[in-house]
């Protein structure tokens, strides 16, 4: 597995597909969070941004390799698991790239709640955004398995239903993301620092469904 995943990285890197999902996220922040916001606001927002690019993520490395190079790839440890390493990538890699929005947002954001009535530590409040963004990140890779190959082919359904289903996993009443992002965004109207427990265990457990669901077509079907 190791092998594998060292395989899909390099392919992601090297293709420099990244670099779109990357640059949009970095606007998104850019036109939505400023130096001095409420920490947790912040946190709350950047959380919110990298679901959809987790999704985006996981379509890129789906999608990144033509069927021989596939087949090559799936050969010595099967093509369930070689789909398995290429969605861990995708998320892996939204992971990093959230974990490192989260440390400059919680350095450069206003450690207090919303109208400075009450600090917030800054370390815990960092605490909180980080398993926001684990959330996030983990539900935008399971949007993203379900919504590309093997589960659906070609990219006029697959964009489509990626977007509404990234849409759904942020708004939806009892989604673990959105969940996570109202914790951190009641807790800068209280003082209150969050700890999303329930929500990332909701997450990983809709998360290790997903990827189930999606290597075991992925062992059934052909590209």
């Amino acid at each position: 597995m190791t092998a594998l995943l060292r395989y899909h990285a390099e392919l992601l890197l090297r293709s420099q597909r990244w670099l779109p999902p990357a640059i949009l996220y970095a606007a998104f922040l850019a036109v939505g969070v400023q130096g001095g916001q409420p920490v947790l606001d912040s946190l709350g927002y950047t959380a919110a941004g990298l679901l959809p690019v987790a999704a985006w993520l996981v379509r890129i490395c789906v999608t990144g390799e033509p069927p021989a190079a596939r087949a090559c790839a799936a050969a010595p440890r099967g093509p369930a698991r070689a789909h398995l390493a290429c969605l861990l990538t995708a998320l892996l890699a939204a992971a990093l790239l959230g974990t490192a929005a989260t440390v400059v947002l919680t350095l450069i954001s206003d450690p207090a709640s919303n109208g400075d009535r009450v600090p917030v530590p800054r370390p815990a409040a960092g605490a909180a955004g980080l398993s926001a963004v684990l959330v996030c990140a983990l539900l935008g890779a399971a949007v993203g398995a379900l919504t590309h190959w093997p589960l659906l082919r070609g990219a006029g359904r697959a964009v489509p239903a990626m977007l509404l289903g990234a849409l759904l996993a942020t708004v939806v009443a009892g989604s673990p993301a959105r969940a996570a992002v109202s914790g951190l965004v009641t807790g800068s109207q209280s003082g209150r620092v969050p700890v999303p427990l329930l929500p990332l265990a909701g997450a990983a457990l809709l998360t290790a469904a997903a990827f189930a669901v999606a290597c075991a077509l992925t062992a059934r079907r052909t590209p």
